[in-house]
């Protein structure tokens, strides 16, 4: 798995069919990463994955179908990315090649937001980061609630391929929230090393995430007990917690 770089802080996930040797990449806000890589590596395009219609996840696609044409361009069946040629939903098969993924619906972020996944792989977009999650914009935050949920059903040891490099950014506002979680403090000293190195501090592991991501720790008192501290408020349940918590870092 590549991890091309694009604006700011977006990854453009890259991968090559072993049988085929095509590419297939995933959330191309920008063409031209995509074209010099491939170009460099002697690559041709087999097709794209296109998680939701904000433009720097989707923005290149015009650009890299004209250099490769009738190329697959996979979303939401209720997308409005008008480059997508094949729409798909909840419990929909996408073959990559040699890969295979499974469609997630995860609305929140936007309401045209999926997931594509494996037993090994899985590309949340903007749903799910690493310590973090995405702000809700379209959605309400009982979707983005369950859409956390839903992904933090599937299997442990499955890698997260997300859309930016926010993952100190979280991580400073999780050691806020939990300060006394030393899992939280031993990442922090982990991914700094791996920023001064100029490397990417994904993918990064659903178990991992599970001890120092504060958004799929909605269900501990831990979380709880810091969102009524900062809010003077008191969540019924997890979900209000998640929703408290979300507001919190809108404003951290």
């Amino acid at each position: 798995m590549i991890a091309l770089r694009a604006f700011k802080d977006n990854y453009i996930w890259l991968f090559v069919d072993p049988i085929t040797q095509a590419a297939w990449i995933v959330d191309p806000g920008d063409a031209l990463p995509v074209i010099r890589y491939l170009i460099h590596n002697h690559l041709e395009l087999a097709g794209i994955l296109v998680t939701h219609h904000h433009r720097d996840h989707s923005g290149g696609v015009a650009e890299l179908m004209k250099h490769w044409k009738n190329i697959p361009v996979y979303g939401f069946v209720n997308s409005s990315v008008p480059e997508v040629t094949h729409f798909v939903k909840e419990q929909d098969e996408v073959t990559c090649g040699s890969f295979k993924f499974s469609v997630l619906e995860i609305p929140g972020h936007t309401l045209d937001h999926i997931a594509f996944y494996n037993d090994e792989i899985l590309f949340c977009g903007d749903t799910l980061f690493s310590a973090g999650c995405g702000r809700v914009f379209e959605g309400t935050y009982a979707q983005m609630y369950h859409s956390l949920t839903k992904l933090a059903y599937l299997p442990d040891s499955i890698k997260l391929y997300c859309a930016h490099e926010y993952t100190l950014q979280n991580l400073c506002f999780a050691e806020y929230v939990e300060p006394g979680n030393r899992d939280i403090q031993d990442k922090i000293s982990v991914v700094k090393k791996l920023l001064a190195d100029n490397q990417p501090t994904l993918p990064t592991m659903l178990a991992d995430e599970k001890k120092f991501n504060p958004f799929l720790r909605c269900h501990l008192n831990e979380v709880k007990r810091a969102v009524e501290k900062y809010t003077g408020k008191h969540p019924a349940n997890p979900e209000q917690v998640f929703r408290y918590l979300r507001e919190w870092k809108d404003a951290f």
